[in-house]
């Protein structure tokens, strides 16, 4: 086989993209790849990785070329792997990858997590992408998101059955001194299992329709922050918690910071949790009912 039809079919099973080390092995010189990268028919993504032929990556492209440059037995993790895995919302930026034990040296572009090693439990493919599991994302995450974001991200893993509560026991029992170990345990000792943001809002606009009740308007940024229900002419704002434990005490006060800034604008704030939304719905509204009439 030609190498040029070797390398495109490669290429063609990679998203679009290709290593320096894998040209070498399908036939190309050093020399050879140099003038292909001249007259772009490679694109350079990050050292020693290219996309074929078109400079625009495809969906995906980004994160295999991150861990192809990180070498052998490198993952997508963090958070570029709860992007994947529709586990948070994906974020612009530096790519996320996990490295078990060696350092690949920097990577412009790649954020690189070291680690000893990583056990075959804590390891899949994502559309032919080497990513950590959903447990092990969740573990990983736990450390670097706020309460609700981890909360969100625990709830879209049991809703969509991609992790189960003994996966991530048995990760913390493997585990247990690294960061983000508390926040998770936490989440798993309080025993609930949370509803994600959308769900919270379909179950709470179905009760607010039911009891007939002003529609509110729903995920409205104020300055700098969302919030998650509004009642502009009554300035009320209702905001959804999430377990009954802050992860950390700035998280606290974080929301704490927040609601001072809207009641200094003139807003009510009333925080509810997923809770009183399954188990009291009828509590709920009768408050929800008083506010607005005050309002």
């Amino acid at each position: 086989m030609r190498p040029e039809r070797a390398i495109a079919e490669l290429a063609a099973k990679q998203r679009g993209v290709i290593t320096r080390a894998q040209l070498l092995e399908l036939g190309l010189t050093r020399t050879t790849i140099d003038n292909w990268v001249k007259h772009s028919r490679l694109h350079p993504l990050y050292r020693g990785v290219f996309l074929l032929g078109h400079p625009r990556p495809i969906a995906g492209a980004r994160n295999l070329a991150a861990v192809l440059a990180c070498g052998r037995g490198a993952v997508l993790s963090h958070l570029s792997a709860a992007g994947l895995w529709r586990l948070l919302p994906g974020r612009e930026g530096d790519v996320d990858v996990t490295v078990p034990g060696r350092n690949p040296g920097r990577r412009r572009g790649i954020r690189v997590h070291r680690v000893n090693g990583l056990d075959r439990r804590d390891v899949r493919k994502l559309g032919g992408i080497p990513i950590t599991s959903p447990a092990r994302t969740i573990f990983d995450v736990a450390a670097v998101v706020r309460r609700r974001e981890l909360e969100q991200a625990l709830a879209e893993a049991y809703a969509r059955r991609l992790a189960r509560r003994s996966d991530f026991v048995s990760l913390l029992a493997r585990r247990s001194s690294l960061p983000g170990t508390r926040a998770l345990r936490a989440l798993l000792d309080d025993g609930t299992t949370a509803l994600t943001r959308s769900q919270a809002e379909e179950r709470l606009l179905a009760l607010i329709r039911t009891a007939e009740l002003p529609a509110p308007e729903i995920n409205v940024r104020i300055g700098r922050d969302e919030v998650d229900f509004m009642w502009r002419d009554q300035r009320l704002i209702v905001e959804v918690d999430g377990f009954r434990f802050h992860s950390s005490r700035s998280a606290f006060e974080h929301d704490r910071r927040r609601d001072a800034e809207l009641s200094s604008q003139g807003f009510r704030v009333i925080r509810i949790t997923w809770r009183q939304i399954v188990d009291r719905p009828e509590a709920l509204i009768a408050r929800l009912a008083k506010a607005l009439v005050v309002g």
